[in-house]
């Protein structure tokens, strides 16, 4: 008997801005540099990687280099490519009996819940 399987496309199901926060949530909280990167990556080309880059102030193929799974962002386009998403990088004390700071994506989840979008898709900044 054969099985038969479907291949799995993760952009199918990054449609709405709460699939996409809860992915990158996700991501986050596993804490690796590359899958992070990588799920940056999916979340800008289930809006589009030239208005992405374009809002993050760098250019298409930089932005693609910087969120493969290999890549390894700088600072300054993780922090463009989080306000072209409208999402915002937070740091947050974890207890860990040394008072380290752990870096994780943070969210209005109300912004998130009423629906308040651009009309591509992205979540509106600021609101």
């Amino acid at each position: 008997m054969v099985i038969e399987t479907t291949r799995f496309y993760v952009l199918d199901h990054l449609k709405t801005p709460k699939d996409r926060f809860t992915y990158l949530e996700a991501a986050f909280e596993d804490g690796d540099p590359s899958l992070i990167a990588h799920a940056l990556g999916d979340v800008a080309r289930s809006i589009g990687m030239t208005a992405v880059a374009k809002d993050a102030g760098v250019t298409r193929e930089a932005l693609y280099k910087s969120l493969s799974e290999h890549g390894d962002p700088k600072l300054s386009t993780l922090l463009g490519v989080a306000k072209a998403l409208g999402i915002k990088l937070t740091v947050e004390a974890v207890d860990k009996g040394n008072n380290c700071a752990e870096a994780r994506l943070g969210a209005e989840r109300t912004r998130l819940m009423d629906g308040r979008t651009k009309p591509d898709g992205r979540m509106a900044a600021g609101n």
